[in-house]
């Protein structure tokens, strides 16, 4: 009798004991995780710093269009929230990866 699903021979083994292929996985190229966490940190930091001193050259009287002051402000808040909103999805990783029974 034939084998012809090839479950039977040439290994000596159960297939479904048999090693699978090791796979040959190189690292990806690229900036790590703290590399492009700080490259966002100094960026937020730096838009932040911008729109404390466009909102002092406005009070200063240095700069009189308010819709720029209101425009620096908007995008130094939404990039605090964004990198606020970063910092929950890690805290919450990490909970979930304290979790894990080993």
């Amino acid at each position: 009798m034939s084998d012809p699903l090839g479950l039977i021979g040439a290994s000596g083994g159960s297939p479904l004991q048999s090693k699978p292929p090791k796979a040959n996985i190189a690292p990806k190229e690229g900036p790590d995780f703290a590399q492009v966490l700080r490259s966002q940190l100094g960026e937020v930091n730096k838009v932040q710093q911008d729109a404390t001193k466009a909102l002092e050259d406005l009070m200063t009287g240095n700069r009189d269009d308010v819709e720029g002051v209101i425009l620096a402000t908007e995008k130094a808040d939404t990039a605090f929230r964004m990198l606020q909103s970063m910092r929950n999805k890690v805290m919450d990783a990490y909970e979930e990866v304290k979790q894990i029974r080993v």
